[in-house]
C-alpha cells in the first residue's frame, strides 16, 4: 500500500493541474463549477501534505516532547489543554468571518478567474503559512500576543509601532464585524433565535466536557450537533409563530446592546465555558453547510454563468471601483490571507494547544478549510446569471434606483436582466426586492439558495434556504467578534502589565474584567454610533476594512521573518518573506489609490472634493478626509515597522547583532498524545 502512495499523489497533482488549466485557459464556453471544487481540493491536499510538512519539519522543527503553555501555565480560565479537534473547531470558527463569504462575491465582478487563482495561491503560500508560523511562535513564547512578541523580537520601537497599528486595526475590524451582524439579524427572528440558542448549548457542552464527562469529545459533539439542528428548526418555527417571534424581532439598537454584552461575556468568562464550545459548535454549522453546498454542486454540477474575465477589470466596475490590481487582492482577504488570523494565532488558540505537533492541523489546516469556504462563495456568486448578480450588487447610484431603469442599465453593460425576472426571484426567496442589495451577503445567500433548492427540495424551499444562508453568514461573523474581543483583552493586558504588573496577569480577575470592558467599549462605541447615525461611527471607517486587514498581515509576516532569521534558518526565510513582499506591494499601492486617486469613486480626497464642490453633506466630506488620514497613518506605522525589521535582519546577518530569540526554556511534556 505504501508503494502506491506516490502514484496517488501524482494522480492528485495531475488532476489538480488539469482543473487549474481548465479554469485559467478555457474561453468562449461556460465551464462547470466542479472544476473549481476539484482544483481547490487537489491544491489544498498537496499544500497540506507537502508544503505544510516541509514547514513543520525544516522551518519550525515541531517538537512532540515539548510542553506547551496550555500544560505549563494551566489556570482553568485562559490556559487550558484542550482536545485538538475542539481547538481546530475554535480556531476555524474564530478566523472564518465575513471575509471568505463576502470578499469573493464582490470580487466576482472581475469574473471568476482572478478571485479563484488568488484564493488558491494566496492560501497555500500566504494565509496558511502566516497562521501556522505565528501560532507556533506564540506557543513557544507562553502564548504571548502579536504585539508583545514584536516588542521582544524587533525591539521597543517595533513593539510600540506594532501595538499602535494592531490595536487600531483590531478595533476597526471588530466594529465592522459587529455592524454586519446587526444588519444581518435585525428584524430576523429566525436568525436571532438560532444564534441566541447557541449560547446555552455552548454552556452545556462546556460543563459536560469539563465536569460531567471529561474527555468525551464524541459524546459532547453528538449532543451539540443534535441541539444546534433543533435550534435551526426552532428558529424557523419561531419566525412563523407571531406570538413568539415578537420576542426575537430585535431592532438595530437592541441587537447592538446584546452583541456588546455577549462580547464582554465571551472575553471575561473561562474559555472552556463559552468561547471554545460555542466556536466548536459553530464549526458544525459552518463546515456542515459548506459540505452540503459541495454535495449540492456534485449533485447538480451547476454551470458558471459568470465569464472568467469581465469588462470591469479596467476599474469601472459597478460593485466597487478600481482595477483588478490591486483591488481584487484587497477585496479578497480572508480565504487567501488575512491579518486578523494572526491575532487569533497569537491570542486564544496558543493557550489551548496540547502538543506542538497539533499546530500543523490547527494553523495550516483550519486556514485551508476557510479557503474552501471562499471557493464555495465564488461558486455561489458565479452560478447566478451575470445580470442577476449585478442587479443585486450594484448600488442605486450606479445602476438606477427604479427596477426598470436598473435592468436597462445592466443590460446595456452586456448582462441581460429584466425587472420581471428579478421580481420573481425576490418572491421566491421571500423578499420585496433584490435590486441594489449591496454588500455581498444577499448575493451569496441567493446563490447558495439556488444551489440548495435545485439539489435539495426544489424551488418550493428556496425561501427557506435563502434565510438559512443569511443566518449562516451572521453565525460566521459572530464567532470572529467573540474571539477577537478576547484577543484584544490579552493585548490590553500585555500593555498595562508594563504599567502595573498585576494588570498583566491573565488569571487575575479584576484585570480580566477591566481590560475586557476597555476593549468592548472601544469597538462598542463605534458600533453604537454607526447604528444610531448612518454616516457616523464605524460607517465612517468601513472603507478601510480590506486595507487594514492586509496591513495587519504584513505586520505578522514582518515578525515571522524576523524570528526565522534569528533562529538561524535564513535559507528558509522566503517562506514568509515572499508573501510579505507581495502584501507590501499590494497594500501600499491600494492605500495610495484610496488616498490620492483622482477618480471620486476610488480616492477619498477626490470624493471629498466632489461632494464639497456640489455643496453636499458635510459629514460625508469629513468621513472621506478621516478615511484618508487614518489610511495614511496606518501605512506609515506599518512602513516604520518594516524598516525596523529590515534593520534587525541586516544587523543579524552581518553579525553586528547577536541572534537571540525569546523562546521559553524547554520543558518536557507529561501529556499523553491523543489518537484520532
Amino acid at each position: 500500500m505504501r508503494n502506491l502512495r506516490p502514484l496517488l499523489w501524482i494522480g492528485i497533482a495531475l488532476l489538480g493541474a488539469l482543473a487549474v488549466a481548465t479554469i485559467a485557459l478555457h474561453r468562449g464556453e461556460q465551464i462547470n463549477a466542479l472544476w473549481l471544487v476539484t482544483a481547490a481540493v487537489c491544491t489544498y491536499a498537496l499544500g497540506y501534505r507537502f508544503y505544510s510538512k516541509f514547514i513543520a519539519a525544516k522551518v519550525l522543527a515541531l517538537d512532540p516532547h515539548r510542553a506547551t503553555p496550555a500544560e505549563r501555565l494551566e489556570n482553568g480560565r485562559d490556559f487550558v489543554p484542550t482536545n485538538k479537534w475542539v481547538v481546530f473547531g475554535h480556531h476555524f470558527a474564530a478566523i472564518a468571518g465575513p471575509g471568505p463569504l463576502v470578499g469573493p462575491v464582490l470580487a466576482a465582478q472581475f469574473g471568476y478567474l482572478p478571485g479563484t487563482l488568488w484564493i488558491l495561491v494566496g492560501a497555500v503560500f500566504g494565509g496558511c503559512v502566516q497562521d501556522f508560523v505565528i501560532l507556533l511562535f506564540s506557543v513557544r513564547r507562553d502564548g504571548k500576543s502579536l504585539t508583545e512578541m514584536a516588542k521582544e523580537e524587533i525591539g521597543r520601537v517595533g513593539g510600540l509601532v506594532a501595538y499602535a497599528s494592531v490595536i487600531s486595526i483590531l478595533v476597526i475590524l471588530l466594529a465592522v464585524c459587529a455592524l454586519i451582524v446587526v444588519n444581518a439579524l435585525k428584524q430576523s427572528p429566525w436568525g436571532a433565535f438560532t444564534i441566541a440558542m447557541t449560547i446555552p448549548i455552548a454552556f452545556l457542552m462546556g460543563i459536560y466536557l469539563r465536569r460531567l464527562r471529561p474527555g468525551r469529545v464524541l459524546e459532547t459533539s453528538a449532543i451539540g450537533f443534535v441541539l444546534v439542528l433543533a435550534a435551526i428548526w426552532g428558529g424557523q418555527w419561531v419566525s412563523q409563530t407571531p406570538s413568539v417571534a415578537r420576542y426575537f424581532t430585535l431592532s438595530a439598537s437592541g441587537l447592538a446592546m446584546a452583541i456588546i454584552v455577549y462580547g464582554f461575556a465571551a472575553s471575561a468568562l473561562p474559555v472552556w465555558l463559552l468561547l471554545a464550545p460555542r466556536d466548536y459548535l459553530s464549526t458544525f454549522v459552518k463546515l456542515g453547510t459548506i459540505g452540503l453546498l459541495a454535495l449540492g454542486i456534485l449533485a447538480m454540477h451547476p454551470t458558471m454563468h459568470m465569464p472568467p474575465l469581465t469588462r470591469f477589470i479596467d476599474g469601472t466596475g459597478p460593485v466597487f471601483a478600481g482595477k483588478i490590481f490591486p483591488f481584487a487582492f484587497i477585496t479578497i482577504a480572508c480565504g487567501a490571507i488575512s491579518g486578523f488570523h494572526s491575532l487569533i494565532s497569537s491570542g486564544t488558540t496558543p493557550k489551548l494547544i496540547r502538543r506542538e505537533t497539533e499546530i500543523r492541523l490547527v494553523g495550516y489546516g483550519a486556514m485551508l478549510c476557510e479557503s474552501m469556504v471562499a471557493i464555495m462563495a465564488t461558486v455561489a456568486a458565479c452560478v447566478l446569471d451575470p445580470g442577476t448578480y449585478f442587479a443585486i450588487n450594484s448600488p442605486a447610484g450606479i445602476a438606477g434606483a427604479l427596477p426598470d431603469k436598473a435592468a436597462a442599465t445592466i443590460t446595456g453593460w452586456g448582462f441581460p436582466v429584466t425587472a420581471g425576472s428579478m421580481q420573481t426571484l425576490a418572491q421566491n426567496v421571500g423578499e420585496i426586492t433584490l435590486f441594489n442589495r449591496t454588500g455581498g451577503a444577499p448575493a451569496f445567500a441567493v446563490g447558495m439558495a439556488h444551489i440548495f433548492s435545485n439539489s435539495l427540495g426544489g424551488q418550493a424551499v428556496m425561501a427557506l434556504w435563502y434565510h438559512f444562508a443569511l443566518m449562516f453568514e451572521a453565525l460566521f461573523i459572530l464567532t470572529v467578534l467573540d474571539a477577537g474581543t478576547r484577543v484584544g483583552r490579552f493585548m490590553v493586558q500585555d500593555a498595562l502589565g508594563h504599567v502595573w504588573k498585576p494588570l498583566g496577569r491573565t488569571s487575575w480577575y479584576p484585570s480580566v474584567l477591566s481590560t475586557s470592558a476597555l476593549i468592548v467599549a472601544a469597538w462598542g462605541y463605534f458600533l453604537w454610533q454607526g447604528v444610531k447615525d448612518p454616516l457616523g461611527g464605524i460607517n465612517s471607517l468601513w472603507p478601510l476594512f480590506g486595507i487594514a486587514n492586509q496591513l495587519l498581515a504584513a505586520v505578522a509576516l514582518c515578525l515571522a521573518t524576523t524570528i526565522i532569521i534569528k533562529m538561524h534558518r535564513v535559507k528558509y526565510a522566503l517562506v514568509t518573506l515572499a508573501p510579505l513582499g507581495w502584501l507590501v506591494v499590494v497594500t501600499f499601492t491600494a492605500a495610495w489609490h484610496k488616498i490620492f486617486d483622482l477618480d471620486p469613486r476610488i480616492g477619498f480626497l477626490a470624493q471629498a472634493r466632489q461632494i464639497a464642490s456640489a455643496g453636499g453633506n458635510a459629514r460625508l466630506i469629513f468621513n472621506n478626509r478621516l478615511d484618508a488620514v487614518v489610511t495614511g497613518i496606518l501605512v506609515v506605522l506599518v512602513a516604520l515597522l518594516l524598516v525596523e525589521s529590515v534593520r534587525h535582519w541586516i544587523a543579524v546577518l552581518s553579525s553586528a547583532k547577536r541572534a537571540m530569540t525569546t523562546e521559553s526554556p524547554f520543558i518536557a511534556t507529561r501529556l499523553v498524545e491523543e489518537r484520532g
